[in-house]
């Protein structure tokens, strides 16, 4: 990968991560809105299984990150691991200000989530764009993208809403409503922002897209 180049790439999952952050800061983490895939699994191992995000989080993101190694190659890899530390330092910069830059949505759940979507769509959007994850759902999702070789809008949704499902069994389904509009519109914002100005799918390793 040339100097140039490499830098945009980097630069671009740099951004993604930064935006993810600000979205997860200024909207999940106030409002309550959660998401699907390794999120959401989690959450689920916690509840009934007892074991600590901390620990199942470390190992379902780290075995999603062996897989896409394994199927998308060492670019992936290596931007993952950007992404992923990018998003590290960008949120916890923004704990440190202690500063809310958008509005409470508390009391608007569904303003919420649709916001939250946004962010989410527009950040992991730009890191997927780039062939890399800023975590386990990304990964997962492009793994799954490429081996059902179906665009990559599906494979999120696919994880997601198995996982919601999944948390129906201690989650009111009032909440769960909210979730799924997140995930349903992150999903697909993902999708284009994925799809935009692509000139070759196989670029950074990306999975080939379907039209269908």
């Amino acid at each position: 990968m040339k100097t140039p180049r490499k830098w945009k790439h980097y630069g671009l999952l740099l951004l993604g991560a930064a935006i993810l952050a600000f979205g997860m800061y200024n909207v999940h983490s106030r409002t309550n809105i959660t998401e699907g895939g390794i999120l959401g699994l989690q959450l689920l191992l916690q509840h009934w299984l007892h074991i600590s995000p901390s620990v199942s989080g470390l190992i379902l993101n780290a075995a999603c990150y062996l897989l896409g190694l394994r199927l998308l190659g060492r670019e992936f890899l290596k931007g993952a691991i950007v992404a992923s530390i990018g998003y590290s330092v960008f949120y916890r910069g923004l704990e440190l200000t202690g500063v809310y830059v958008l509005p409470d949505l508390s009391g608007q759940p569904l303003a919420a989530a649709v916001a939250g979507a946004l962010f989410v769509g527009v950040g992991c959007g730009l890191v997927v764009r780039e062939g890399a994850a800023s975590g386990g759902d990304d990964a997962l999702a492009l793994i799954l993208s490429k081996l059902l070789r179906c665009r990559i809008s599906r494979a999120y949704l696919a994880t997601d809403l198995t996982v919601l499902a999944l948390s129906l069994s201690y989650i009111p389904v009032r909440r769960i409503v909210y979730s799924l509009v997140t995930v349903t519109i992150s999903s697909l914002v993902i999708d284009r922002v994925q799809r935009l100005g692509t000139a070759s799918p196989a670029k950074h390793g990306r999975p080939a897209d379907d039209a269908a």
